[in-house]
Parts: C-alpha cells; structure tokens; sequence
C-alpha cells in the first residue's frame, strides 16, 4: 500500500504556489545592481529548493508528480488570464488596457515559460537523484548546487530564448544580459540556502521516516503509475 506523509502535501502546495507567482510577476524587468532580470526570479528560485527536497526525501517518482501539477497550475493559470482578458470587459470599468498591460498573455512567453519549467524541473530532479545515488547519500551540498547549475541552465536559456528571442526592440545583448543575470542570481540563492535546505531535509527525514534513493526508478517524466511501498 502507499505509503502517507505529515508534509508532503504542504511541501506541494508552497512548491505550486511559488510557480504561480512567480509567473505573475515576471511581467516586470528589474534592476538588481549590476544585474538585470524579471521579477518572478526573486522567488522563482524557492521552486527549486522546494524540488530538491522533494526528490532528496520522497524520490523521483514523487517529484515527478509534483513538477506536473506545477505545469497543469501554471496552464490552467494562463489560460484563465487569457480568457479573461478576451471576455469584453463591463461598460464602467475602465481597466483593461491595465489588465492586458499586465496580464495579458503573450502565447510565446506562455509557451516559452511552459516548455522552461517543464524541462528545468525534471532536469533538476533527475540530476539530483542519480548524483543522490552516486554519492551513495553523501555530499548534500553537491547534490543540491549541481543539480541547480543544471537545471537552472536548461530553465533560463529555454525561457528566455523562446520568449524574448527576434522580438521588437529586444536586442541580443539584453537577450544575454537576462540570461546571464538570471543564471547567476538563481544558482546564488541555491547556494545561499543551503545550509537551510540541509536543515529542512534533515528534518523532514526524521519526521516522515523517509530517505528514499532511487536505484531502480523508471525517470520518463511521462511515467506516472506510482509505485507501493
């Protein structure tokens, strides 16, 4: 039988609820000193946090089933914005030109955000749990920066190519400047959390009775008969 979790549940809905807001407010581009990045990469980070001790404590599989909803949050998100935002609005509200300005989806960010989040996250965890295995359990820190390094690689350059890439008045160097910008600050705040993130795996070890290595786990992202415990 499968076997229940005090915090996994909790765990997920802080995971979606990062993604989502982050989404939102990537509309705005930000100057963070020398660096220049949208808004949603403030916290978009904790999403990968959030996913390194999911499949650190629970595994893959699990993971593998949280990284979906994410992505079926994040659709349904935008595609509520976008209905939304085509439904005519009433005679006496005078805010949709704001609506749109900030709301409003452009299908290649969408897309681009989608296929960015979706390749990022399962990229993430399989780094994780096959290094997980590798290390034989040891070497937290390893485990969580470098499968950040390569998750957040796959996640910035995907995002920002589809999404930003021949537009208007979006040059190459502010391409790179993004991608750059973005790249650092994410795997930085990786690295700045993790003796945070090694207290919380720790603990969430001790609370659920759970260490789980993923020897012999099938890692299609497409896989989702889960397995029993």
């Amino acid at each position: 039988m499968n076997k229940s979790f005090k915090h996994l549940d909790t765990i997920t809905a802080l995971f979606v609820a990062v993604l989502l807001i982050s989404n939102v407010v990537s509309t705005k581009i930000v100057a963070f000193g020398p660096l220049t990045f949208d808004g949603g990469t403030i916290l978009f980070p904790l999403s990968y946090i959030f996913g390194d001790i999911l499949t650190e404590v629970y595994g893959y599989q699990r993971s593998r089933k949280v990284i979906w909803l994410g992505f079926i949050a994040a659709l349904l998100m935008s595609l509520t914005f976008m209905i939304v935002g085509a439904l005519p609005p009433a005679i006496d509200w005078a805010n949709q030109a704001a609506y749109e300005q900030i709301l409003g989806q452009i299908p290649r960010i969408v897309i681009g955000s989608l296929i960015a989040y979706f390749a990022g996250g399962f990229s993430n965890s399989f780094t994780l749990a096959k290094l997980k295995v590798l290390t034989n359990g040891r070497l937290l820190w390893l485990r969580t920066i470098g499968s950040t390094l390569v998750g957040q690689v796959v996640d910035t350059v995907l995002f920002v190519v589809i999404a930003f890439a021949g537009v208007e008045g979006f040059p190459p160097s502010l391409l790179w400047t993004l991608i750059v910008s973005n790249y650092l600050f994410k795997c930085g705040v990786e690295i700045l959390f993790t003796p945070i993130t090694y207290w919380i795996t720790g603990w969430l070890k001790q609370q659920e009775q759970e260490d789980y290595y993923d020897h012999t786990t099938n890692f299609n992202p497409f896989q989702f008969r889960q397995r029993s415990i």
